[in-house]
């Protein structure tokens, strides 16, 4: 372990992070509506999507965020080093953060944004396979975001599975980005997002903060268990 590289990947998460509650505020609307552009808590107009800190001045500090960008971070800098593939997977973390409060807020992944983070991976690592003279593990993870998209698609069409074609998508996006890592981070993705929602649907029934019907966000839980799969590595 590296401890400048930790130390480094944990400011560059945190300080990142810090610009998560403006665009999540701004992107936590429903299906087919525009972007919000005025602070919900106070309706004072948000003139720009960057800003550092809370959402509005009537907003809480985001100490959450920022401790999470910085230990998801500092972890994967702990973990992998001074390699290329740091460079890759710590924009996603950080884009992954961002969709994880999103659907925590409005049960919905924005498709621009799940796009956005397939670019920030996929091609990148296509990139690397193909220059490092590794096809084969190319090969690899499209065939695990292949598996990846189709388990979930089969799981969003049963009665009452209660997920959606965004959480197909992430699956997908980030079923190759494990893939390229080994089949022992794709199988610790597919399995921890279950292992972690499970508990959670079940505590909200028993404390009735949720019936059987109600829809539960997957995004967090799938983004957590890509997480965990990477440090399989």
């Amino acid at each position: 372990m590296s401890f400048s590289v930790t130390v480094c990947a944990a400011v560059f998460g945190g300080a990142s992070a810090a610009f998560v509650p403006r665009a999540a505020h701004r992107l936590a609307v429903p299906r087919g509506s525009r972007p919000r552009s005025t602070c919900a808590g106070c309706a004072v107009t948000l003139a720009t999507w960057v800003r550092a800190g809370a959402t509005c001045d009537c907003a809480r500090s985001p100490v959450w965020t920022w401790a999470t960008g910085a230990l998801v971070a500092g972890t994967l800098g702990a973990t992998i080093g001074p390699a290329p593939l740091l460079l890759v997977l710590l924009p996603a973390a950080l884009l992954g953060i961002l969709l994880a409060v999103i659907d925590l807020r409005c049960l919905r992944l924005p498709d621009p944004l799940v796009a956005l983070l397939a670019a920030a991976t996929v091609l990148p690592l296509s990139a690397a396979a193909v220059l490092t003279g590794e096809p084969a593990r190319l090969g690899r993870a499209a065939l695990a975001a292949l598996l990846s998209g189709l388990l979930y698609l089969i799981i969003a069409l049963l009665p009452g599975a209660g997920l959606g074609l965004g959480d197909v998508k992430l699956a997908t996006v980030l079923g190759f980005t494990l893939g390229f890592l080994g089949w022992p981070a794709l199988m610790v993705g597919l399995l921890a997002p279950h292992l972690i929602n499970g508990p959670v649907a079940l505590t909200l029934l028993l404390t009735r903060r949720a019936k059987r019907r109600t829809a539960l966000p997957l995004g967090p839980a799938l983004l957590t268990g890509a997480f965990l799969g990477c440090l399989v590595t």
